[in-house]
């Protein structure tokens, strides 16, 4: 987990993880000011110490003196043991309504200078001339490709175009075959104003040397298609991108860059809230990175780095996301045995629990009406494993962080039937009166392919603030809320029978934020 302090009045935004010799770097904006990127290092990608912020906007005049927006640090495929970083700046020049790609580099992922920029200050009574190349300061050279603007005819590249705010941002670098590939967030120049969302393609001609190509993706359908990225997987490509519209991260693939991208029935990759995905690759494979926004409207405060996911591709091509390995090395004990000592939570209402010790197994039944099950331990931090099979036409699902005497918690749905799973807080607002005291919040929806023809594996993960649920080894739920912290968990019935086996509970260390770590 990692997030600014509450008292900071900053959050992070957009981010871009690189695996390097055991250590992940976390670069990331820090909203909303846009003012610097910042860097952080972890060796389990779970807990983050703070190092060296990577670069600061320009000086007055430069071309990035605004903002500093998303960017993507990748080897230097010219220069070995050596990184570029690709980034966005807005200027004050243009009042930061014109985006554009700029470019540093570093030696060793701590230490960055901004390359050589074919741009004149702007400032008239800055004092300074010919700095040095720095992490704020860039030299003029009159043969350098940067700043890279939206080049027309492929692009919108006019203040008078569409919106009348140029989209040339959140570059990433992908190299294929010995091919370097530039990507960004751009526009067609034609087409209805919010369906001109593309992603942009320039190759890389020479060193540090780009030209423009037609779009490599228009669906006609986004406003943007925003953070971008591409890998490749077993010889097919994939595109990865966020959907401002429903706040979702989707992707598309394709056999060739020259090739139409095709759709499955369901290409969410993550849910709503879930953004600015970037892909990663670490000794285990692809794994996919995002910042958490609490409020889809308000993608300025309160957001959250969560764990990251482990990207798989299954045999027809699909991808999905798993949960992370990493959470093995949290665990600090094994509880399952006090699963089987088992609670109702309504005990006045109808519902029995039968326990199967040499078996290890539970059946949970309820001819009528709601009935919870909860298992003796009081949990904060937890992994709970399961593999479940419902009989009868009703419905079931999970509860947990549960205050027995309140039954204020978390409720979570499975509509078994459809596929269907839905988080949701409930609670008591004892500063309210009458009808408002009543808090029901959805939190988040998420949704698998059903198969009734067989038991479902679940796993549950709560750790601090992060929730995360997953079917068949599939991430459907993954959010954070801090509503509640700690309580029992349990299932619940409504006119169903539910057989649970394969069961699995483990008590995590609690998160370590970064603050905490500067401040230790």
């Amino acid at each position: 987990m990692y997030q600014e302090s509450e008292s900071s009045r900053k959050t992070m935004g957009d981010v871009d993880v690189v695996f390097h010799d055991g250590l992940y770097h976390l670069f990331h904006l820090v909203l909303p000011n846009h003012d610097f990127i910042a860097h952080a290092v972890s060796d389990d990608g779970l807990a983050w110490h703070r190092v060296e912020n990577a670069l600061f906007i320009g000086h007055p005049g430069a071309w990035d003196d605004s903002m500093l927006w998303t960017m993507h640090v990748t080897p230097n495929p010219f220069k070995p043991n050596s990184w570029r970083m690709f980034y966005t700046g807005l200027a004050q020049h243009d009042n930061g309504l014109v985006q554009r790609l700029g470019m540093a580099t570093s030696d060793d992922l701590y230490q960055w200078v901004k390359s050589p920029v074919r741009w004149v200050s702007q400032c008239k009574r800055c004092r300074v001339k010919n700095a040095p190349a720095s992490n704020i300061n860039a030299h003029y050279e009159e043969t350098s490709h940067f700043p890279l603007e939206s080049p027309a005819p492929y692009y919108e590249s006019k203040l008078s175009e569409g919106r009348s705010w140029i989209s040339w941002r959140d570059p990433f670098y992908y190299r294929d075959e010995n091919q370097g590939w530039l990507l960004a967030a751009a526009r067609v120049p034609d087409g209805p104003v919010c369906r001109r969302g593309c992603v942009a393609l320039l190759e890389e001609t020479a060193e540090n040397q780009f030209e423009a190509n037609p779009s490599l993706f228009h669906p006609g359908l986004y406003d943007d298609i925003e953070v971008p990225n591409l890998m490749k997987l077993r010889g097919e490509r994939y595109l990865i991108g966020s959907i401002r519209e429903d706040a979702k991260i989707r992707y598309w693939h394709a056999s060739d860059l020259e090739k139409p991208w095709a759709n499955f029935f369901d290409n969410v990759l993550l849910p709503k809230g879930n953004y600015a995905g970037r892909i990663c690759f670490d000794d285990h494979g692809p794994m996919i990175w995002n910042f958490y926004s609490h409020d889809i409207t308000k993608r300025t405060v309160k957001n959250l780095l969560p764990p990251p996911k482990r990207i798989r591709q299954l045999s027809d091509g699909q991808l999905q996301v798993a949960s992370f390995e990493g959470f093995d090395k949290r665990i600090k004990a094994d509880v399952t045995s006090e699963v089987f000592q088992i609670s109702k939570m309504l005990a006045d209402k109808d519902g029995s629990a039968e326990v199967n010790n040499e078996a290890s197994s539970i059946r949970l039944r309820n001819d009528a009406g709601f009935q919870a099950f909860l298992f003796h331990s009081t949990v904060d931090c937890f992994r709970f494993r399961a593999r479940l099979d419902m009989q009868g036409n009703g419905k079931c699902g999970l509860v947990f962080r549960i205050n027995p005497e309140t039954q204020d918690g978390y409720f979570m749905s499975l509509d078994m039937y459809r596929g269907v799973a839905q988080l949701r807080s409930w609670a008591t607002d004892h500063a309210a009166t009458g009808e408002h005291m009543m808090r029901f919040d959805t939190l988040q929806a998420g949704y698998w392919r059903s198969r009734l023809d067989r038991p479902c594996e679940i796993r549950l993960v709560a750790y601090g603030s992060y929730i995360e649920f997953s079917i068949d080894h599939r991430i459907v739920i993954s959010l954070a809320d801090q509503t509640f912290s700690e309580g029992k968990l349990g299932f619940y019935v409504e006119s169903a029978c539910l057989d649970i086996d394969q069961i699995h509970l483990e008590q995590m260390q609690r998160p370590v934020t970064a603050d905490e770590n500067l401040a230790q």
